[in-house]
């Protein structure tokens, strides 16, 4: 595992399932019934608390709208909590796609937040099956964590989790940015 840091942002090459935060956060789709890619790891390794808690919150609600999140039990994850937050299917950029993608993260730390929690794990929203480009999703998670963590003060740590170098080496980038520039 790589990591590095500044102040409440800390970029990870590693595996999402194994981070032990208070709370990791799920690119999920809209029925929240596990599937492939970060989703389906999640909801193995978690077992099937997660997905019992994840059918009772779609019994409630229906689907979960793109951008928006909700919180479930980590199951058998060494996290406490998920965050499963739908990020959008890029269709070329005129679609609202980049303002979704920021809900995603908004919404999510929103939900840490209110729910007391310190520390939170993402994954790299909606840049497999999903198709937005990752460098885009990149700078926006980024930026969007950046200025949330603003208004969201109790957080004292996101942690960008990168299953891959790409990922991993495109967030470190942004991070060593901020360094340079005294951010």
């Amino acid at each position: 595992m790589f990591i590095s840091h500044l102040d409440k942002i800390t970029i990870v090459k590693g595996d999402i399932t194994e981070e032990n935060v208070d709370a990791i956060v799920n690119a999920a789709n809209s029925g929240l019934m596990g599937g492939g890619g970060v989703d389906g790891a999640i909801h193995l390794a978690g077992g099937r608390q997660i997905l019992e808690e994840c059918r009772a919150i779609i019994k409630k609600i229906g689907r979960l709208k793109t951008g928006e999140a909700v919180i479930t039990s980590g199951g058998k994850l060494k996290a406490r909590y998920v965050i499963h937050t739908v990020g959008p299917v890029w269709h070329g950029g005129g679609s609202n796609e980049k303002s979704l993608l920021s809900n995603s993260y908004r919404d999510s730390l929103r939900i840490a937040s209110e729910n007391g929690l310190k520390t939170i794990a993402f994954s790299c929203i909606s840049t497999g099956v999903y198709g937005f480009p990752k460098e885009l999703a990149a700078q926006i998670a980024y930026d969007t964590v950046k200025e949330s963590l603003k208004e969201y003060t109790s957080i004292e740590e996101v942690r960008f989790v990168c299953f891959d170098d790409y990922n991993y080496k495109l967030y470190l980038n942004l991070l060593d940015n901020d360094a340079e520039n005294g951010i």
